[in-house]
């Protein structure tokens, strides 16, 4: 963890040579690539960034609390009633994990009728 943490401070470091000069722009500084305060300005908000995101990063990338994943597509055709349209496919939810399955889409007509069948099945769905 404490790897993960580091190193996703380094990637944000990665960006100070892009943030300091268009910090000096914005400062009218005397050069193009800015002065030695430009550089450590934006090396200390990248480095504040980096330990507040790390966590909200982890939180949206790791919760089930944020609810279920769905796929909308324009013009398939449903895979239970052979309608051209737009499709839905829930690709995960709490009890639900669809993600390395073969796509399947269905209008919004079978997509509620599945939604429902899984929902007698325990699924969590919003």
């Amino acid at each position: 963890m404490i790897r993960r943490y580091l190193l996703y401070l380094l990637r944000w470091q990665l960006s100070t040579p892009i943030l300091a000069p268009i910090i000096a722009y914005f400062k009218h500084s005397p050069t193009v690539m800015g002065t030695a305060e430009d550089w450590i300005g934006s090396s200390v908000a990248n480095l504040v960034g980096g330990l507040i995101f790390f966590w909200v990063d982890r939180f949206i990338f790791t919760t089930d609390k944020l609810g279920q994943v769905w796929q909308i597509h324009e013009n398939i055709t449903c895979i239970e009633c052979g309608k051209v349209t737009r499709g839905y496919r829930l690709v995960q939810s709490k009890g639900y994990d669809k993600t390395a399955a073969e796509p399947q889409f269905r209008c919004e007509d079978c997509s509620i009728k599945k939604a429902d069948s899984l929902r007698k099945q325990g699924v969590q769905i919003d």
